[in-house]
């Protein structure tokens, strides 16, 4: 496999970056998994060409322009993993609605029903062939100067994604669920907004 080019930005994608794309693989590194207490610090994103930006945001202002309007670009579909955090955090900090989006790991549980291993790593691994290190996921992200390996693995989590989703789609198809599979990425970014809004551990569709 070809070695990825990456980019490190400050602040905002740069002017023309990801002009034209269609599709974008996004994901982000935050000081830690609680909404409303830890801090977004990097989005990273890929076109599926080889090519990782990695976007180091200026947590005092969070103006980032260029990285807003493609979030909420309608023409330009954002594939996650686990992207209800991710919508969630862009909402919280960013102040945007992320759509259209693609989650892999919902697609992953709609079609992977033989397993309950879900996880980034394990779906690589599995449909892909390919093992990606998780080895930076806890490190520092609010560090002023992020090192070599946390951009590395920043990049490794949005380079697959457009692969694992034309995986993920013959599956869906396959089992007969490719509809439903739109239908919750339709809902994705709703229930993203309402865990920010305190319904974060509650289904609201249960009975009780």
């Amino acid at each position: 496999m070809k070695k990825a080019d990456t980019f490190l930005h400050q602040g905002d994608l740069p002017d023309g970056v990801l002009a034209g794309a269609r599709v974008v693989a996004i994901d982000s590194e935050t000081m830690g998994l609680r909404l409303g207490r830890d801090p977004l610090c990097v989005v990273q994103l890929s076109d599926g060409e080889g090519e990782a930006h990695v976007v180091q945001l200026d947590r005092a202002t969070y103006d980032a322009p260029n990285l807003k309007r493609l979030l909420t670009d309608p023409d330009v579909l954002k594939i996650f993993h686990f992207g209800r955090f991710d919508i969630a955090m862009f909402w919280l900090h960013l102040r945007v609605v992320t759509a259209p989006v693609y989650c892999t790991k919902i697609a992953s549980k709609l079609a992977r029903t033989y397993t309950d291993r879900h996880g980034l790593k394990d779906v690589t691994k599995e449909l892909l062939g390919i093992d990606i290190s998780k080895a930076q996921q806890s490190s520092d992200w609010g560090q002023a100067k992020l090192s070599e390996d946390q951009v590395a693995y920043a990049a490794s989590d949005v380079l697959h994604l457009h692969a694992l989703r034309t995986r993920l789609d013959e599956m869906l198809v396959r089992e007969g669920r490719d509809g439903l599979a739109r239908a919750c990425f339709g809902f994705l970014p709703h229930r993203a907004l309402l865990d920010v809004a305190g319904w974060e551990d509650m289904d609201i569709f249960a009975h009780s």
